[in-house]
């Protein structure tokens, strides 16, 4: 009987182990961020880390730059800037800066509705793979934020269909 509780546990703790193995094989150590530059005088360091999924390759994120602004109730406002990827030297990952004057534009309706509103202004987003083996991060200018979207692609294929010419 002592022979067959001790054979039990040890076909128990070997089974535990090659679940557990197999459950963390999946989990990745995710890139240190202190290996980035420090953000330089008026600008900060965001980080965008998601989590990793077997469907990654199916996944895009789009990266928005903007800060809360007063605005009218009627006109469509847009962030004037730019994002410049840069590489880090020595190690194989690139990381994104946001420059911006941050001026706005907009455009000019007439506003028959009176009043103002509070809304994030952005500047055009930047479309990127999603990883969620490697945090993307970004340097913007201290009063800026960073917002994101995640898009993703379903596995279902679809065919455009031919327009006969008239001739």
């Amino acid at each position: 009987m002592i022979k067959t509780t001790q054979f039990t546990k040890a076909i128990f703790i070997f089974l535990t182990a090659l679940f557990s193995s197999s459950f963390t094989a999946q989990t990745f150590i995710k890139v240190n961020t202190d290996i980035f530059p420090k953000a330089e005088k008026n600008q900060k360091k965001v980080v965008i880390d998601v989590p990793y999924s077997p469907t990654d390759a199916n996944k895009k994120i789009e990266i928005f730059v903007g800060k809360d602004m007063e605005t009218d109730k009627c006109n469509q406002y847009s962030l004037s800037g730019s994002f410049v990827k840069k590489d880090l030297k020595g190690w194989g990952y690139d990381y994104l800066v946001f420059n911006s004057n941050g001026n706005a534009v907009s455009t000019m309706k007439a506003c028959l509705e009176p009043g103002k509103k509070v809304q994030f202004v952005y500047a055009q987003g930047y479309l990127t793979d999603y990883n969620g083996r490697m945090p993307i991060v970004i340097y913007i200018p201290e009063d800026f934020s960073v917002k994101y979207k995640i898009y993703k692609a379903d596995s279902e294929w679809y065919e455009a269909p031919e327009v006969s010419e008239k001739k």
